[in-house]
């Protein structure tokens, strides 16, 4: 596989390698003294290592939480300004990819966090006046690299905030596979369903967007295909690079819109420190289950066995082409969300009488087989 450079919906540095261009391009854009975001967990990490010997004059930023909050915003902002920073570098998944978008908005834009609410036509407020921005994304799930969106917990109202604008596209996304190879199995699975969820509930959404649409069904196939793939292989190189281009179509396409199981998700982050992506796995089979009864027409992914049911109401289901639909009566019961990815150390729980998710081996609804143990 060789690098290749992608300009939509920002500049791309994609390949097995890449993040080794990461001084030349702090150099290119004049980045001499960046403020390196990421979280505590990777920070003691082979990864972090690797990347941050590449820019030895950057200040490390980690007090990232797994849900960012504003606080995390707030002390990365004064991080930033005392350390005398002129570029920012974020390296993880979506929460400090997130939290370094968040944090370069309030380098240079002094209201507080909540007036940039997307409920409120917040970005309207966002200029392009922003420091230069290199996301490193080392999961495949959020696609926040090449998002125009970020999600802040606002203390106010402990709720989980988006704040939109194009002007958010981080300046350079470097998407290296090779980051990806030693996640923990429940990450890849849970950031895994995260991308999944996003192509299919932003190709469902409602609202016309025929680029997103082909985006998110292309995305769709990538992630079904290549999800149970690296959880049979990590190391599978090919199939974590498919993961990561899913993952930043999920989050190109869903400028677009999504749905209910990220209305429903995002609580659950909020409320039970549940993470995003295994929050969307659980939730997903079942609203796309409510939604089919309003199935306006079935539509067929060509080569990749899914068949999405589009719904009016702006959900949807995703079933194996070959199968019957999977009824709600499949679905278990589980008091422990944490064992739905097959992995350990997610805290999140819900209440034993709650649902947690279909199982994989009977053809779940919505969730590749393979990916749940």
């Amino acid at each position: 596989m060789n690098l290749t450079t992608f300009a939509f919906p920002t500049t791309i540095r994609f390949g097995p390698g890449a993040v080794n261009d990461l001084a030349a391009e702090l150099e290119r854009r004049g980045i001499r003294h960046p403020l390196l975001v990421s979280d505590a967990g990777l920070a003691r990490t082979p990864v972090f290592e690797r990347v941050s010997r590449l820019m030895p004059r950057a200040v490390v930023f980690t007090a990232v939480a797994p849900n960012p909050t504003e606080q995390n915003v707030l002390d990365g902002v004064k991080a930033y300004r005392e350390s005398l920073c002129d570029g920012i570098v974020g390296l993880g998944g979506g929460s400090p990819l997130d939290a370094a978008k968040a944090i370069r908005l309030l380098v240079t834009h002094p209201e507080p966090l909540a007036v940039y609410d997307d409920l409120i036509d917040g970005g309207n407020r966002i200029t392009a006046n922003l420091p230069p921005y290199i996301a490193i994304a080392t999961t495949s799930g959020t696609g926040s690299e090449v998002s125009r969106s970020a999600v802040i917990t606002i203390t106010k109202t402990n709720r989980k905030t988006v704040i939109f604008s194009p002007h958010l596209i981080p300046s350079l996304a470097i998407g290296d596979p090779e980051l990806t190879v030693g996640l923990p199995p429940h990450i890849t699975a849970g950031t895994g369903m995260d991308a999944f969820t996003h192509n299919v509930e932003a190709y469902i959404s409602l609202g016309y967007h025929p680029i997103c649409d082909a985006v998110a069904l292309g995305g769709a196939k990538l992630a079904w295909d290549n999800l149970p793939r690296v959880m049979h292989d990590p190391a599978d190189i090919e199939g974590r690079a498919n993961m990561m281009v899913a993952s930043m179509m999920g989050a190109i396409a869903f400028q677009k819109g999504l749905g209910a199981t990220h209305s429903l998700a995002h609580p659950l982050s909020s409320d039970f420190a549940m993470h995003h992506g295994t929050a969307n796995a659980v939730m997903l089979p079942y609203v796309l289950e409510f939604n089919r009864d309003a199935a306006a027409r079935p539509v067929e992914d060509a080569g990749g066995g899914v068949r999405i049911r589009r719904c009016a109401g702006g959900g949807a289901r995703a079933e194996p082409a070959d199968r019957d639909p999977v009824p709600a009566a499949r679905v278990r019961g589980s008091g422990d969300v944490a064992r739905v990815v097959g992995g350990q150390g997610n805290s999140g729980r819900l209440p034993s009488a709650q649902p947690a998710v279909v199982h994989a081996r009977g053809s779940a609804a919505a969730v590749p087989p393979g990916v749940l143990k």
